[in-house]
């Protein structure tokens, strides 16, 4: 990862859309900061698409997208996108599956839950689980003592053994059913709502993010930031970002604000 000033000036004035991770990428330590939030607003004032993509439940992401600074979240780590329509005044959105498809994988999800929560002792059900509507969110160091990154792989397992999809983030670890993540939702995003193929978009896009679960972003995007404390994950070359913040948290994504709207 090289500093963010080493992004060519010319890379970042073309940057036309910001994806960004919200724990711990825009919040600093669990709270939204007046800094991070701001950025947000200044990043659209400055003619910036600002999409927050996250592994957050239904439930937070509506709320976002009515009454944040943003152009939409995709949300549950790529199982949808919400935006709201200001002329209309009503919030949209685009699922992945179908409610029939949902309610099924609930159940199948509860049985999952109940075994990682017998097998894997100090680990609890994120405090957000009640408003989800596609993952199971196994907190492991949000509301609960920091389990050993052995306790972390054994839940990993455990969902993958059930056949789902798990990824870790800075606080839960998220298991999910289907193909899907967040790249492939911004993908659906940009190209419905926008037009825009994110293939041919690449170098115009920025993502920020800050854990594994940020990795296929990562990855697609050759000008993704990481803010400081992604180092903590050691992340492998081919799934880190290209660049990163000298701060953490909400005040590294604050630094990337700036840099992209001195840049325009």
């Amino acid at each position: 990862m090289r500093p963010l000033h080493e992004m060519p000036a010319a890379v970042a004035a073309r940057v036309h859309t910001v994806f960004s991770d919200i724990d711990d990428t825009l919040t600093t330590e669990g709270q939204l900061t007046v800094q991070a939030y701001g950025a947000l607003a200044a990043l659209r004032a400055a003619g910036l698409r600002v999409v927050l993509v996250t592994g957050r439940p239904a439930g937070w992401c509506d709320h976002i997208a009515r009454m944040w600074p943003v152009d939409a979240v995709i949300g549950e780590n790529g199982a949808f996108y919400f935006w709201y329509d200001a002329a209309a005044r009503k919030l949209k959105s685009r699922h992945v599956f179908d409610a029939a498809t949902r309610a099924a994988n609930t159940e199948r999800l509860a049985e999952v839950r109940e075994t990682i929560l017998r097998e894997v002792p100090g680990c609890a059900l994120a405090s957000d689980q009640f408003c989800r509507l596609y993952d199971l969110a196994i907190d492991f160091c949000e509301d609960v003592p920091p389990l050993p990154a052995s306790a972390v792989q054994r839940i990993v397992a455990l969902m993958e053994r059930a056949g789902m999809t798990a990824k870790v983030s800075s606080i839960h670890i998220n298991g999910w059913f289907g193909q899907y993540d967040k790249l492939s939702m911004a993908h659906l995003f940009l190209r419905e709502r926008h037009g825009l193929a994110l293939d041919a978009e690449r170098e115009r896009c920025v993502f920020a993010g800050d854990s594994p679960n940020d990795a296929p972003m990562f990855a697609y995007l050759p000008n993704a930031v990481g803010v400081a404390n992604v180092a903590r994950f050691a992340l492998p070359a081919g799934q880190a970002p290209a660049y990163v913040t000298p701060s953490e948290a909400g005040a590294g994504f604050s630094e990337l604000a700036r840099f992209l709207i001195q840049a325009r």
